[in-house]
């Protein structure tokens, strides 16, 4: 029943999928999905969109600017990571569903997964069309996930490399690229963790590229974290995996500890990238599902 779309995002086309509401007649309450660093729709999301269609409301999946099937500015590099680029593709995305027939503009929500995660919170923060916001596995503190990423002793090696790819895009030259993942954790990438190479060694063939900008390190070291305390009155809903190596969920709580109410937190099991599959996918879509139903219909749904 989805359809293919496209929207416009200041001059570049994004293009994703619109999921209808499932026995609403009438326009709907609708969730805007968006993904986690490099990745694209195609990888996870799907399976949430189905949830939250099948509950009542219609929703908008896609990929950001440089990737995937969407365009990227021009002037700028494809599989390059801007935060401050995705959270204004989100609020591209939330003008084009409230321009829609079938769309109820007053009840938008918005759902993220780990780096769009924690970006989701700034957009809520910044954005009061957004009446509810949950948040999956959320990357909240950039500058912690780039120590942890990188030893020390190779810290200062990877700074002189950004200023070197600075100084090299500045003469025209491409930009330098780094792998996503490693097989190898001795050899540089964003995610040298073992589960961060099966999630997404499985995606490899498909749109889906092992590699962005060298810049993307250095634009990633965004605090979302800090935008957590301005996100009330809209209601909040943070979702931390309890054995997470890559965005952990100790972060997550931290973050979440700094917000007023209206919000919720909840423990998943296993690890990162565990949300998309089995128990904790169960767990994640499903209380998603009744913080949406609780916030954007007046419906009190059932605790999970």
């Amino acid at each position: 029943m989805r359809e293919d779309i496209e929207f416009d995002a200041e001059g570049v086309t994004l293009r994703g999928w619109f999921y209808p509401a499932e026995g609403v007649s009438g326009p709907a309450p609708c969730i805007i999905l968006t993904h986690g660093f490099s990745c694209t729709k195609e990888m996870g999301l799907e399976p949430f969109a189905d949830v939250f269609s099948a509950a009542g409301f219609a929703c908008v999946v896609y990929d950001h600017a440089g990737f995937g099937a969407s365009e990227v500015a021009a002037g700028k590099p494809r599989l390059e990571l801007d935060p401050w680029t995705q959270i204004r593709d989100t609020q591209h995305a939330i003008t084009y569903a409230q321009g829609r027939a079938d769309v109820d503009a007053s009840r938008i929500g918005l759902w993220g997964s780990s780096y769009s995660g924690g970006n989701a919170f700034v957009v809520a923060a910044i954005d009061r069309r957004v009446k509810a916001v949950s948040g999956q596995v959320p990357a909240t503190y950039g500058r912690r996930n780039f120590e942890t990423a990188i030893p020390p002793e190779f810290r200062q090696g990877a700074l002189d490399g950004q200023a070197a790819d600075r100084l090299a895009r500045a003469r025209g030259e491409a930009p330098a690229m780094i792998p996503v993942v490693t097989e190898d954790p001795t050899r540089p990438a964003v995610m040298p963790t073992p589960d961060a190479w099966a999630f997404f060694s499985a995606y490899e063939g498909t749109a889906w590229r092992n590699e962005v900008t060298l810049r993307s390190t250095e634009l990633g070291g965004f605090e979302a974290a800090e935008f957590f305390k301005y996100v009330a009155p809209t209601p909040m809903l943070v979702l931390a995996a309890k054995n997470d190596v890559v965005t952990p969920g100790d972060w997550a709580k931290e973050a979440f500890d700094t917000a007023r109410e209206p919000k919720e937190f909840v423990w998943l099991p296993g690890g990162h990238f565990d949300a998309y599959t089995g128990p904790a996918f169960e767990i994640s879509s499903g209380t998603s599902k009744r913080f949406f139903l609780d916030h954007l219909t007046g419906e009190l749904a059932p605790s999970m």
